[in-house]
Formats: C-alpha cells, structure tokens, sequence
C-alpha cells in the first residue's frame, strides 16, 4: 500500500475533540529542496495572520475593545475546563454565565449541561425558570428528550413552580423527538394547572413539532382541541401549518389554510404568508402557480421584500428561465432592494451546477466589486463546480483566496474540498485537509467519513476503508452518537 508523507506535528487530533480521527504515517519523506506552500499551508497562515492584530482591524475597534474580546473567550474557555472538572464554586458570575449562553446558542448540549451543574455549585447561585427554559429548547433541538425530562425533575427538586413557558419547552423536546404520546400528556397536565394552561404559543408550538416529523394526522385533532378550550389560531399558527403543508407538497391543504385564516377576519396574511407559497410552488417548478399566487398577495396588500426575492431569483434558475431571473435582480434594483449575500450565493450556485462556469465566475466578480465579501457559503459553490468540471487548478486558486480572507470556515466547506480532492484521487490531499479540520475546530459529520471511505475504495486502499467504516460504527454503537475514530494504515 502506498504511503503518503505528511508533517509528523500534523498526525493527532487535540484531546479536546474527543475520539477524533489520528492518521498514522509508517514513514515520512524529507526533501532538501524547497517545496512551495500548499493549500493547506496557506490556510493555516492565515489563520495565525487573522490572529494577529493588524492595523487595519484596529481601525475598527478600539484596542480596549480587543482586549475585552480576547478576556472574554479566554474567560468562558477558562469555565468550560472548569465544567469538565467540577471542582471550583468560586467562580466569576458573569464568566460562567457568557459561557453558558455560548454553549447554549451553539447548541453544545454536552457542554451547557455540565457548565450549568457548574453553576448550581456557586454559592451566589438562584434558580431560575428562564434558564431551564433555555436549556430544554436547547435539548429539543438536538433530540434529547431524556435529558430534557431529567432536567424537568431537578427544576421541581429546586422548589421552582414550572411557567408555561417550561411546558411549552417541554412540549416542544418531545415533539421534535416525535414521541407525541409524552407531548399530549404534557398539554394535559398544563390544564390541570391554573396558571399554566396552554395557550395559542404552546399550541403552535405543538403543530410545528407535527410538520417537521411529517404527522400532519394530529393537526386537525389539535386544532379541534384548540377550538373546544375557545383558543383562535393566530396569524404564527396558520403560517406554521401553510409552511408545513406547503414544503410537503400538500398544496390543496396548503390553499385551504389559507382560506381558513382569511375567513378568521382576525389573524391576516403576511409576509411570512406570501414567501412559504412562493417557496413552495417555486421549489416544485410551478412557476406559473408561484408567479400567480405573487399576484394574489400583491392585491391583498402583501409587498415582497428580499427574502421574497431570493426565493423568486432561485425558483427561475432551478428551472432553467435565466432571463426572468435576471429580470428580477434588475427589478429588485429599481425598488432599491440591494442584493445580499445570499442573492449572489443562490445564482452563483445555479450557473455552477449547470456548468456555466463563465456566468458563474462574472457573478463572482460582479459580488466581489459590489463590495461583497464571500462567504463559506460562497466558496462551497465556487470548489462544487470546479469539481464538477474537472478543474482542480482553479480550486486551488479558491482556496488561496479563501486563505488571504477572514472567512469563516466550516464543516460542509471542508466536506467540499475533501470530496473534490478524493474524487482526483489525491489521497494526500484529502488527508491534509481532513487533519486541518482540526485546526478551525470544525467537527466532521457523516459526509466527511463517506466521503472518505468512498476514496480510499476508490483508490484500492480496501483496509484503510474498512477500519473507518468499522471504527465508525463501533463508536457510534458506543456512545449514540457519531465520533471520529482512530485510523492507522
């Protein structure tokens, strides 16, 4: 089996990702002559050059600025070492509490719960509804039930009387882990409570849970129930169901909800309204429905705004009527509704995935001038299409740019790059970036590895492939979730 040379500092994941994936080189190729920086040099340059403070960044902030920045992350990163450990109940207020919100809006759940078993260790600390609260949404969104339940109990172990903003929270865990049976009985024991019986939110909350897991059955049992406790839908609740009917396809329930919220005379169509019709028959290639339903909204006295836009602009490319998407960006001018990054991001992504290399580069540059500044987003287009066309070369010129900038790099770039390379088959390469997936501290996902195993098939490298593949479900089987395996070979 081949073996590719990579630099020996380069082979280990850090401790603070765990289980993450080490590539074991059996040898490594040392050559006098000077070998030019790779891709992968130059982004880890620039990483270290956006570190450093540069005159053009204090421009825009003050040095008192910066540094209360750089206290403040080394503050939370401080804390969340301590959560691991438990050991302090001396800690700062204000430290440990920036480091839960962080956790919390990242959705680290593993992170925020032991950062907040930190806190109930604080001799200043006081329970309170509202950090409960944020914590099982939190819990909802990443599917665990469980914990949200368990963190219910030691809410009522507190001496804390649950709000309904706690239920609601609680509904919604359970709803978005589709165990419907436990988000009912929860409805029920809010009625039983005098000052927490659900209301419209609790309720809308509920059908939203119903659309995303597809179990659209329960809508009209809901809304019976809505209607026996003498609660009117609100403008949020009918917009949830139009949304979920609409991205499903089910456009004759869809139109329906529509009627049924006009004939309530109380809760009126809006914005939010008008882009899930569009988006709906727009994704679908209904163009003359969406272009139709546009009409109806405009005399109803709904006007677009750039979101509606977007979703026109991407409707037209998807299904090949360039000209009226093009028209729509020069009407969006004249309103003076500027482009957005996400305009630019759609229609590049359009004539990529067509193979219009041309237009697509002419967009980039028009974004560019505009003094648009691409984003992760951007570039995953940018390397998806030159992938496609078999031009590597110009992905190595993205990546050059994309190290001399400050964007921020993420998981699905990095999935890009890696596909890009292992389907040339430049093994190393992927590699390479692979291990600096570590460096941005961007965590690889189900891609990353199929991916991966998908080239090392490619390549003949059967054993490499393998022992991913089976370290990959050994760590799933024992811990429920997908870690990152150590690979030697």
């Amino acid at each position: 089996m081949e073996i590719h040379p990579l630099v020996a500092s380069k082979l280990s994941w850090s401790s603070s990702f765990p289980s993450f994936l080490t590539l074991t080189k059996h040898s490594i190729k040392v050559s006098s002559e000077p070998v030019p920086p790779s891709s992968v040099q130059l982004l880890k340059a620039a990483k270290k050059r956006s570190l450093a403070p540069s005159s053009k960044g204090l421009q825009k902030e003050t040095k008192k600025d910066l540094s209360r920045i750089l206290r403040t992350e080394a503050a939370v990163k401080a804390v969340e070492r301590k959560a691991v450990s438990g050991k302090s109940n001396r800690l700062w207020p204000k430290a440990i509490l920036e480091a839960l919100v962080d956790a919390i809006g990242e959705n680290r759940w593993e992170t925020a719960l032991k950062i907040f078993g930190l806190l109930r260790k604080q001799q200043w600390y006081q329970p309170r509804c509202q950090t409960y609260t944020k914590l099982i949404v939190m819990l909802g969104k990443c599917k665990q039930p469980e914990k949200a339940s368990l963190l219910f109990e030691i809410l009522l172990s507190e001496g804390l009387s649950p709000t309904i903003d706690v239920y609601t929270a609680l509904v919604s865990a359970y709803g978005l882990s589709g165990l419907f049976d436990k988000a009912f009985s929860m409805i029920e024991e809010m009625k039983s409570i005098s000052n927490c019986k659900p209301d419209v939110y609790t309720y809308s909350v509920l059908i939203n849970c119903c659309t995303k897991l597809h179990r659209f059955d329960l809508i009209e049992t809901i809304l019976d129930e809505m209607s026996y406790m003498g609660i009117e839908c609100g403008t949020v609740t009918y917009n949830t169901i139009i949304d979920g009917y609409g991205k499903a396809k089910m456009y004759e329930l869809m139109e329906s909800a529509l009627n049924e919220m006009i004939e309530s005379g109380s809760s009126l169509p809006d914005i939010f309204t008008l882009n899930s019709f569009l988006w709906a028959y727009g994704n679908d290639n209904q163009i003359e429905k969406m272009e139709k339903w546009y009409n109806e909204f405009q005399l109803m006295g709904i006007k677009p705004d750039i979101k509606t836009f977007n979703i026109m602009v991407r409707s037209y490319g998807k299904s090949g009527m360039y000209e009226k998407m093009e028209s729509v960006m020069q009407f969006m001018q004249k309103r003076f509704f500027s482009p957005t990054i996400v305009t630019f991001n759609i229609v590049i992504e359009i004539f990529g995935k067509v193979g219009n290399i041309e237009k697509m580069e002419e967009v980039f540059q028009k974004m560019k001038h505009q003094g648009m500044k691409p984003n992760s987003i951007t570039y995953c287009s940018l390397v998806n299409s030159y992938n496609k066309a078999g031009n590597l070369s110009r992905i190595d010129c993205i990546l050059r740019q994309v190290a001399n900038s400050d964007v921020v790099l993420d998981t699905p770039f990095f999935n890009c790059v890696i596909n890009a390379y292992g389907q040339a088959g430049d093994v190393e390469k992927m590699d390479e970036f692979f291990l600096e997936m570590k460096e941005t501290k961007c965590k690889p996902d189900n891609i990353t590895f199929a991916t991966m195993i998908q080239a090392y098939n490619a390549q003949g490298m059967i054993e490499a492939a393998e022992d991913l593949e089976s370290k990959m479900f050994t760590a799933r089987e024992n811990s429920g979730i997908l870690q990152c395996p150590t690979l030697v070979y």
